[in-house]
């Protein structure tokens, strides 16, 4: 399945208002590389300058990896409400790790998810989302050039 860029729009929109309703982050943390387009898209719709990110790697193109990795992780120590943005939540395992790893070095974070796609066997589900995804996506933002 496609993701367009119109699509994304719609959604971000759709998120940015259900977000601003409910949260008000500190920060908007978004994982490197999946999350980036969303965390800009939403660090703008909230008026946020705090636009953070950090990195996770748990696949290699469409291929699970055995391990999950998480590192570049910015100093958080001034802030309380973490907004933490990726594309998707698919068996829910990395953001599982990256919510581990930041609680084990900030205790006191308050951290709400949003991804654009979950699947609903995750292990975890975003607070905030918008579609579920049944099939493979290709995001309009992985373009091979």
């Amino acid at each position: 399945m496609f993701y367009s860029y119109e699509e994304f729009v719609v959604d971000a929109k759709k998120m940015a208002a259900q977000i601003k309703s409910e949260f008000s982050p500190d920060v908007i943390l978004a994982v490197a590389r999946g999350g980036l387009t969303l965390g800009h898209a939403l660090a703008v719709a909230l008026d946020n300058r705090n636009l953070f990110t950090l990195n996770s790697i748990h696949y290699d193109d469409t291929r699970k990896l055995d391990t999950i990795e998480v590192f570049n992780i910015p100093d958080l120590g001034k802030f309380k409400k973490i907004l933490l943005v990726d594309d998707m939540v698919d068996s829910g395992e990395s953001m599982i790790e990256v919510k581990r790893r930041l609680l084990e070095a900030y205790p006191e974070l308050q951290i709400k998810l949003a991804t654009v796609f979950y699947k609903q066997k995750a292990l975890i589900l975003p607070d905030y989302k918008v579609k579920e995804a049944r099939e493979w996506v290709e995001f309009f933002w992985d373009i091979h050039i």
